[in-house]
């Protein structure tokens, strides 16, 4: 399967170039795989550049977790990051998703000085 990388997920996401919309959909047809990393950058830009809300950047990962032809890297450790974020979006997406990936991984407690992500399940503040 081939990978996007975060400016063609977020042309599919955004809409906002014809062109690049075409040659991404065109690309992701026959499926195509997105890593924590992209995910992550993604939701960053989607907030930074787009103004998109906490809200917004939920429904744009439902809606990619739910995609017929975008598998998501561990898309059971990113659907529990969505419930965190989701829950408390203040964390942002990308620290629900560390934890969340570290807890899959058998890693945890997780270690933060951020005071909100050491209180969930699996944090520890340093």
């Amino acid at each position: 399967m081939r990978a996007i990388d975060t400016n063609v997920l977020v042309r599919l996401i955004a809409r906002d170039d014809a062109t690049q919309v075409a040659a991404a959909e065109g690309f992701i047809a026959s499926g195509a795989w997105v890593s924590h990393v992209v995910l992550a950058e993604t939701l960053w830009v989607l907030e930074s550049v787009y103004d998109l809300d906490p809200a917004a950047c939920a429904t744009a990962v439902d809606m990619l977790l739910s995609h017929a032809s975008i598998t998501v890297q561990d898309a059971d450790a990113v659907t529990a990051a969505l419930v965190q974020f989701r829950r408390k979006p203040s964390l942002g997406f990308s620290d629900c998703l560390v934890l969340e990936v570290a807890r899959k991984a058998g890693h945890l407690p997780l270690g933060t000085f951020d005071r909100d992500l050491g209180k969930l399940n699996g944090g520890q503040r340093l």
